[in-house]
Parts: structure tokens; sequence; C-alpha cells
């Protein structure tokens, strides 16, 4: 199939692509700018557009069979003196659900729409967090432009882990370095815990919504419920160190409290339906793995 994946020079769309394009499947990228020369996506067909703007019309998305949309919009994004909720509401519920229209209307057969799983596996969040209840417009915005012919599914991931070829990382170099002993911050982590999933398989899953999704239907996907104790230990793990990560119940500068939206102390567990997880084909338990393969790219073993 000729698929064009939006967000593709980014991690979670980057390795999508590169998934896609090793089954064989003639993948193009789309983002705001080129993928970074040192990726393999450098060397995919680019199509150069800001979706917030509307800049994907039917007529440049015309000619291909499926699209992933993996683009997305955080407080890294807001023009500078734009109000944040003002911003999210023309980046998500708006442009999102226009961005599928488009594809609808240039005959794109089927979508994937990836998204943030709170708002299914937390919905008790949505009330006070307007950056979830974006995602969740975001979210039903988009399956909501399906119709016969054009069949749009979302894919809901948890917290991610993994690395694509060449692609920096301002999380998972820090975590690497720190396990290794080469930022003074003490090896502990927060309270509480959350689902893990591996970049490599969501790709599965979006490649396994692209073939066999329901059209209409959110799939709430994970791997792994793991304190971050337990996660943060993997990287420790990974880099060949002994030190064993402690748990306390105080802000950790590597994963500030900020990001952890349900609060330190807290948990949001996903338990994804087996035949949900055998319908999209995705594997399970590689988390450690995802952990190992960041470690190897971003500094090997413990000084």
């Amino acid at each position: 199939m000729k698929v064009l994946v939006v967000g593709g020079t980014g991690a979670l769309g980057g390795h999508a692509a590169i998934h896609l394009a090793a089954q064989g499947h003639d993948v193009s990228i789309g983002g705001r700018n080129p993928a970074n020369p040192a990726t393999p996506m450098a060397a995919m067909p680019f199509v150069q557009g800001n979706y917030v703007a509307g800049d994907y019309t039917p007529d440049r998305l015309s000619g291909f069979d499926w699209v992933v949309f993996a683009a997305g919009n955080d407080p890294r994004h807001v023009p500078q003196g734009a109000d944040f909720a003002e911003f999210l509401i023309k980046a998500n519920h708006e442009a999102v659900p226009a961005f599928f229209a488009a594809c609808r209307e240039a005959g794109v057969s089927r979508a994937v729409q990836l998204g943030s799983y709170y708002h299914q596996a937390a919905p008790h969040l949505l009330e006070g967090n307007s950056y979830i209840r974006s995602r969740k417009a975001a979210c039903e915005g988009a399956r909501a432009q399906g119709a016969a012919g054009f069949d749009v599914m979302s894919v809901n991931a948890p917290f991610m882990v993994g690395s694509v070829p060449g692609l920096p990382s301002a999380i998972f170099e820090p975590y690497v370095q720190w396990a290794k002993g080469q930022i003074p911050i003490p090896a502990f982590a927060p309270t509480g815990g959350t689902n893990f999933m591996s970049f490599l398989s969501l790709s599965e899953a979006i490649l396994g919504a692209l073939e066999r999704g329901e059209p209409g239907k959110a799939y709430l996907v994970g791997d792994e419920n793991l304190s971050f104790r337990e996660y943060f230990q993997l990287f420790f793990d990974a880099v060949g160190s002994d030190v064993q990560v402690e748990e306390r119940d105080e802000e950790m500068p590597l994963l500030p409290d900020i990001a952890i939206p349900q609060g330190r102390g807290n948990w949001v567990r996903v338990d994804p339906p087996a035949d949900e997880v055998a319908l999209l084909g995705y594997r399970r338990h590689d988390v450690a793995q995802a952990v190992a393969d960041v470690a190897a790219q971003f500094g090997g073993a413990a000084g």
C-alpha cells in the first residue's frame, strides 16, 4: 500500500514508518520539517506540511491508500504568547478532524489516529486536565470522519519506550546517562506507576489496525504495568549497573510531577483485552528489550 505517516519525522511516527516500510509498503512521511538526515526516514519521500495550518489538503493527500496520523501538539508547540487552552482547541478539537475529513475527500481508504491512553484508561482525569480532554476530542473527532470506503481507527498508547536509529532523544538519552552515573541525581523513582509499551509493539499495533482494525474503533493498547521504580531499574540493569533504584514520595527531576497526570503515588493501569491484542498482532513483554535497545543506542555500559 502507499502510506503517508504524518508525524513521521518523530520517534513514534518514525518507528511506525520504518516498520511499515520493512513490511513492503511504499511509505512517505509528513511533517513540519524534513527528517533528521541520520535516520532511515530521511530516505523516504517527504511531504512538508503543518496539519494545524490546514496544509494537508485533499489534493496533497490524493494517491495515498493508508494514512497514519502520528503528529501531536503539546506545550512545546504552542506559539510564543499564545494561550495554551485556545491552541489545544485549534490543534486537537478542530484541526485533527479537519485533517481526517481531507483524507476522506482525497480517497484514502484506511487511516489510524495515534492518540493517548488517559481518557480511556483513566477517564476521571478528564475533568481537571484540558490537555487530556483535547486528546479525547482528537480521538473522537478523527473517527467521526469515517464513512463508507473510509475506515478510521484510533490506537491510544501509554508511556512509550524505544529508539529510532540516528534519532536523538531528550528523554531517553538523559535516562541512560543517569543510569551510568553521569548525571548527579540520586537513584530513586517517584511513587506510583503506569503502563509502558515499546515502540516496536506500538508499530505492530498500528499496522494491525490498518490491516484488520474495526472501522470506528478506539483501541486502548499497552504492555506492562510497572511501578516507576521498576521502570527506572530497567535502565540501570541495561547499562550493567548494580545500583538498586529506591522509591521515594518526592518529585524526580527526570520525571517531574507535571509529567504524571494521575498524580505522584497513583497508578494508571492498562489491561488490554486478549482478543484485541491478537487482532492487532502486537507483542507483549517487550519493555525490557526496548530499554536495552535505548541503552545500546545512547551509551552502553556504566562507567
